[in-house]
């Protein structure tokens, strides 16, 4: 709970006059029953309907300012709670964009949207909660007692008595809430997982006829969450009834009691009327204090969660040269030796050596699971090398800040995304880039033609994920977004694999004409995109198993020359 009470730091001034508002108004709902005590012993029996009608009027002005200041206090708290979670929340999202993707592995996506989306809400119900019930409770509950003490002594210590069992048996049922919260959601995040997955192939699902098996695999996770739940409620909606037992029992014994006394002259009939409504007033504070404790089992599993990812270290850090000291031999990229696995037991990538000077051309061709995207992340230092190095102009990758590192790279991946919004903007991305430059980079990606056939041409709205347009018309479009702010090094990742062979042939000449300063990276399954590079590598299995010009590794290389004579035969059309 210390992660929630820093970010509540800045809210404790209005947080105080809520608080102060708060206690006005409950101490103003405790003098109600006080004042009828008063008005049944001492004002009635005078026949004076002047004191009775001030004294009325005093109880109606009580209700008022009870009425009054709470709803003032509860809007504050609102107003408290929506900002406190508005910068978590704020926190929360800009934290995980800036997770290493070998973060983001080990999270994993669903749970970071659940955390953002469930865990924020939990955590803005509990902070709203505590500034109205939090304060509320704990005033009617102690000064209610105090005045039953005043005003009967013998029959609040019967009340009293019951207190202790009922907090008892809220700390140990709570103590287990806990961990079964932190459960719930572990289930919740296994859900959003599978909704993900479905809602993103649904077109898949409905081709193949899937429908049944997903439902399957969704009722797994969320009876799995049911589950959880069930559990959790159980033990949980223990802690209500157990209340609500003892305070029954009190009761019974503050009646038997309070007859016993007023048949003996040892109360009043109005002493006891006012100490049943105090006794209300009493079980109701004790109901929130439950309340309170159930919402704090679910706020602070949550709020583990949350800072698990806001506090979370960042491990892809800036290193110093001299630790990882340059390389000046003229290359603009060159991988030496490099090494690298996602789980630390065994290499994905071994032995990857090669240089490429500025302008040239990379492809990279392989079987699936080769390789060939790791390598590309490990260019962008989307996760850092396990042996060996990267350099960018004869530095070191991890010695580069990633203000000055990302920048250099435009980068079209084959699952990239589009969101609701115009092509325009999906091609500029918040780059604010002249619209001259956006119109460049379309012509050159091929994608200019089907854009101005819009009605809108640039204007066009795109709807989530670009499900509107063709898949060729998708990735021309993530192409153009590469492209349009002209970067150093251009990774185009098996991002041209909807395209016909005419349209792909065209792209690569549209490149070499327009872009012969930038250093292109392609990766690709076909061998007609990658056959006009400088250099090629062929991987299988983590490794180089070919690598130099079309030609050279048509003669040398027996796997890349059976890809190229299964694809096209051997000949190629331009």
């Amino acid at each position: 709970m210390k992660f929630l009470i820093k970010y509540l730091k800045p809210f404790f001034g209005i947080m105080s006059v809520g608080i102060t508002i708060k206690v006005i108004g409950t101490v103003a709902e405790l003098f109600i029953p006080l004042i009828l005590t008063h008005i049944l012993d001492n004002v009635v029996v005078t026949e004076n309907i002047a004191k009775i009608i001030f004294w009325g009027g005093m109880m109606l002005l009580c209700a008022a300012a009870a009425c009054f200041f709470n709803i003032w206090a509860n809007r504050m708290a609102a107003k408290v709670s929506r900002r406190f979670s508005e910068r978590v929340r704020r926190d929360l999202f800009s934290r995980t964009m800036r997770l290493s993707s070998a973060q983001v592995d080990e999270f994993t996506v669903p749970s970071l949207e659940s955390r953002i989306t469930t865990d924020t809400y939990n955590v803005h119900n509990f902070v709203g909660m505590m500034q109205r019930m939090g304060i509320r409770a704990p005033i009617m509950l102690v000064g209610g007692i105090s005045i039953t003490l005043f005003m009967d002594a013998y029959l609040a210590l019967a009340m009293i008595v019951t207190l202790p069992f009922i907090f008892v048996t809220v700390y140990l049922i709570s103590r287990r809430g806990v961990p079964l919260y932190s459960k719930v959601q572990k289930a919740t995040d296994k859900m959003t997982r599978v909704v993900r997955e479905d809602t993103q192939g649904i077109r898949v699902i409905k081709a193949l006829s899937k429908e049944e098996y997903e439902h399957r695999r969704y009722d797994k996770v969320n009876n799995e969450l049911s589950a959880s739940e069930q559990h959790a409620g159980f033990i949980m909606s223990g802690v209500h009834p157990v209340m609500t037992l003892f305070m029954n029992a009190g009761l019974v014994m503050v009646v038997a009691l309070a007859a016993n006394r007023v048949s003996n002259n040892q109360s009043s009939a109005s002493t006891v009327i006012a100490f049943m409504q105090y006794f209300t007033q009493i079980s109701m504070a004790m109901m929130s204090v439950t309340r309170i404790f159930t919402m704090y089992t679910k706020c602070s599993a949550s709020a583990k969660r949350i800072a698990e990812v806001v506090e979370a270290p960042d491990d892809i850090t800036l290193k110093s040269e001299s630790e990882f000291p340059g390389c000046e031999n003229g290359a603009h990229i060159e991988f030496k030796d490099v090494s690298f696995s996602y789980k630390g037991k065994q290499n994905d990538l071994e032995g990857i050596s090669f240089s490429l000077s500025r302008g040239e051309s990379l492809g990279i061709i392989g079987a699936t699971g080769s390789g060939k995207s790791t390598l590309i992340r490990l260019l962008m230092r989307l996760y850092d090398v396990s042996g060996g190095a990267v350099y960018i102009g004869g530095r070191d990758v991890r010695t580069i800040p990633a203000e000055e590192l990302y920048p250099m790279f435009g980068a079209a991946f084959q699952h990239d995304f589009l969101y609701a919004e115009t092509v325009e903007e999906n091609i500029d991305l918040g780059r604010h880039l002249p619209h001259e430059d956006i119109v460049n980079a379309a012509k050159i990606a091929q994608a200019h033609d089907f854009i101005c056939a819009f009605p809108e041409g640039y204007s066009h709205m795109l709807s989530q994920k670009g499900t509107n347009i063709s898949g060729g018309q998708k990735q021309r479009l993530l192409i153009s977004r590469a492209i349009a702010a002209r970067p150093e090094i251009l990774v185009l990742d098996d991002s041209s694999s909807a395209l016909d062979y005419k349209t792909d042939a065209n792209l690569r000449a549209a490149l070499r004409e327009n872009m012969s300063g930038t250093t292109l990276i392609t990766v690709a399954q076909r061998v007609s995109s990658v056959k006009d590079c400088t250099l090629i590598l062929v991987l299988d299995e983590g490794k180089i198993i070919g690598k130099g010009t079309h030609e050279e590794l048509l003669s040398s290389c027996p796997e890349y020359r059976e890809i190229s004579d299964s694809q096209m035969g051997g000949a190629f059309v331009e």
